[in-house]
């Protein structure tokens, strides 16, 4: 006979007698209904996953190409043992690609009452704040037929700092900086020296030089000597505007935009100058101001941490503008921006004088090494092609360059690799001269 759907499922837990059915169904329910029996003792003794308790520890900061480890504590309320496959959830870029299934992914076995621990190791691929998604728990009997499965929201942040490779740099322009401060004076006097000593006088000096009252006092002929100024004022303003966003390399310019930074800075503080940094394209992203020299560089990197380029254009009066009143006496105004034609000859340059009539100003621009590659290409006449073009964007944007230093503007165009150790020689430069 044919069983109803409620009749095969009495039958399959074992509540009809197997010998009211016709031969052909015994066997096959004696088995399902074994199986069905064994499925649903399986799933009682699963333990619940909604009861679970979780809680997050570990680290909340890494340098980009660092890792974190963020550890998640579990315990079982429950009277039943947890076995578990666990799945910590992070946002993709969490981990270096085709890791993520090793590293989010846990088996877990925790007895009634108790608690486990298990750690997942993050290794991001870009700066800025990753947020702890979901922790799904799928929780097993001892038979491991059926499962129990469920979500728990269990929120954490781990910044991911800018990674400051130019690091390296520092020691040899703090070496610079030395000679520059102490065993060098230079002889003549800038807007950005100040008196150091009296000493006697050597063929080659400049006779500007001359101290005329020591030397009437003295047997020999007297020179000043000329020391740069301390505590002057440096304003860092880093474009996040869309042609910060263009790659060069595997990451986009603003990335070595903030080394530079961040190497300038250090290199600054040191030097006793006062670092401020302002972020901007159409709004402001980021503003430091007044940190001390001790609190000033991990100031400046939790702030450019979580900076991103935005596909905009960037307002250069808007920037102009939040820059006076950041800077509002004279300082050195560093712009890391393009030179790309359009955007400074239709922006910057026709609000350039207002920052230049009152500041020193130096402009930073990350150069694509392909392009010099491209230029030296010969053999067929795609590369021929290939080179012209890349001829022709050298000329567009050296001639860019030149616009600028005829406003008295210092230019930096350097590839990722070298502008930051650029960007610190043209301030030790501009130190030596006294122009800050």
């Amino acid at each position: 006979m044919a069983l109803t759907g409620r009749a095969a499922l009495l039958a399959a837990l074992g509540s009809i007698p197997v010998g009211v059915l016709e031969p052909g169904w015994t066997g096959i329910l004696a088995v399902n209904g074994s199986l069905a029996l064994a499925c649903a003792c399986d799933y009682a003794l699963a333990a619940p996953v909604r009861r679970l308790r979780l809680s997050r520890s570990g680290d909340t900061s890494a340098r980009l190409g660092e890792t974190a480890d963020v550890t998640l504590t579990i315990t079982n309320p429950s009277r039943r043992p947890l076995r578990s496959h666990l799945r910590d959830a992070w946002p993709p870029s969490s981990w270096q690609p085709g890791t993520e299934v090793e590293s989010s992914r846990h088996r877990l076995t925790a007895p009634p009452g108790e608690r486990r621990r298990v750690t997942t190791r993050l290794r991001p691929t870009r700066h800025g704040d990753r947020q702890a998604d979901r922790v799904t728990v799928r929780s097993y009997g001892p038979l491991g037929l059926f499962s129990r499965q469920g979500s728990h929201q269990v929120p954490w942040t781990v910044r991911v700092l800018p990674p400051f490779t130019s690091r390296k740099h520092l020691p040899s322009k703090l070496a610079r900086l030395r000679e520059l401060d102490g065993r060098t004076s230079v002889l003549t006097r800038g807007e950005g020296t100040e008196f150091d000593s009296l000493r006697e006088y050597v063929p080659g000096d400049d006779t500007r030089s001359i101290d005329w009252r020591a030397t009437a006092r003295q047997s020999s002929v007297a020179v000043r000597t000329w020391r740069p100024e301390r505590d002057r004022h440096i304003l860092l303003v880093l474009d996040t505007g869309r042609t910060s966003a263009g790659r060069v390399g595997d990451a986009p310019r603003l990335d070595a935009s903030m080394d530079a930074a961040l190497l300038l800075a250090a290199l600054a503080s040191r030097a006793g100058d006062r670092v401020d940094l302002l972020a901007y394209d159409r709004r402001v992203r980021a503003l430091v101001q007044g940190r001390s020299a001790g609190d000033m560089l991990p100031s400046l990197v939790n702030a450019m941490a979580t900076v991103e380029p935005e596909l905009v254009e960037t307002d250069a009066r808007g920037l102009t503008a939040m820059a006076l009143r950041t800077a509002p006496r004279r300082s050195l105004i560093v712009l890391l921006t393009t030179l790309d034609a359009a955007p400074v000859e239709q922006g910057l340059l026709p609000v350039l004088p207002q920052l230049t009539q009152r500041h020193t100003v130096l402009v930073a621009a990350v150069a694509d090494p392909h392009i010099a590659t491209m230029a030296k290409a010969r053999g067929d006449a795609e590369a021929v092609y290939e080179a012209a073009a890349a001829a022709q964007a050298q000329s567009e944007r050296q001639r860019t360059a030149e616009q600028l230093r005829r406003h008295g503007v210092t230019v930096v165009d350097a590839t990722p690799e070298t502008l930051a150790p650029a960007l610190a020689d043209a301030y030790l430069a501009l130190k030596a001269a006294g122009r800050l």
